[in-house]
């Protein structure tokens, strides 16, 4: 077992070998001159590349690697660093770093009142320094629109890959977690809802990369459907803590 740290980061990759280790070197540097204790969990999600090799290069900057068989997608890459995991705060972080890792200071005061921290593209404060495509953007507030509009709250980004969460809260909540595909996010905060948790969103820098793993006319069906399953779905009411 793993000792217990401060701070986890979990970075879900699949076929990131040519973007994982510059992200490292941008990741790990920040990390250690913070005084803090640390673990980065890479969970490979079934790459075909050389992903699990690039990120055992740095395995003794308490760097972990953790494999998934093969692909199940990032809600389930995620489940698998989160449960795995030992730090007082997990931070959710994409493979590319479209959110600067220097970004973490502006969510972690709000930790003291929530247990999910949001980092959004959408509020005052955020700064989305090279946009998406026009038609990934218009699906994105479109996507926005529907889950605001089905009841999940309002939030303006659920989509932003940088969230932050309190260690013990985080361990509680996903293993419950059913989506194993990009509508995790969605799942994630509905589920933190239905226990009382009070949830914060605070605007992030961000940057889009030319690379996305989102591929969004093959995956909105799926997402919608995703969706629709998690909100009508009977389950019992979660107690809160």
């Amino acid at each position: 077992m793993m000792d217990a740290v401060e701070l986890s980061v979990v970075i879900p990759a699949f076929n990131e070998a040519s973007r994982l280790g510059d992200s490292l070197e941008r990741l790990l540097p920040f990390l250690e001159k913070r005084g803090e204790s640390f673990e980065v969990m890479v969970v490979d999600d079934g790459s075909a590349d050389a992903t699990v090799e690039v990120a055992r290069e740095y395995a003794h900057r308490r760097v972990w690697v953790l494999e998934l068989a093969r692909n199940r997608g990032k809600g389930a890459a995620l489940r698998h660093g989160v449960v795995a995991s030992s730090g007082a705060k997990v931070l959710l972080c994409d493979a590319d770093l479209s959110t600067p890792i220097e970004e973490l200071a502006r969510l972690e005061p709000y930790l003291a009142d929530a247990k999910l921290v949001l980092g959004s593209r959408d509020v005052e404060g955020a700064r989305v320094e090279l946009h998406q495509p026009w038609h990934r953007e218009l699906m994105g507030k479109a996507f926005n629109l529907l889950i605001r509009a089905l009841g999940f709250g309002d939030f303006r980004d659920t989509q932003c890959g940088f969230k932050l969460m309190d260690g013990k809260a985080a361990r509680e909540l996903f293993p419950q977690l059913t989506i194993e595909r990009f509508a995790y996010d969605v799942e994630l905060v509905w589920e933190a809802q239905r226990r009382g948790w009070k949830i914060a969103e605070v605007g992030v820098e961000w940057h889009d990369s030319p690379v996305s793993r989102v591929r969004p006319f093959h995956d909105a069906p799926q997402m919608l459907r995703d969706v629709l399953r998690i909100r009508f779905r009977r389950r019992p009411a979660a107690q809160s803590s």
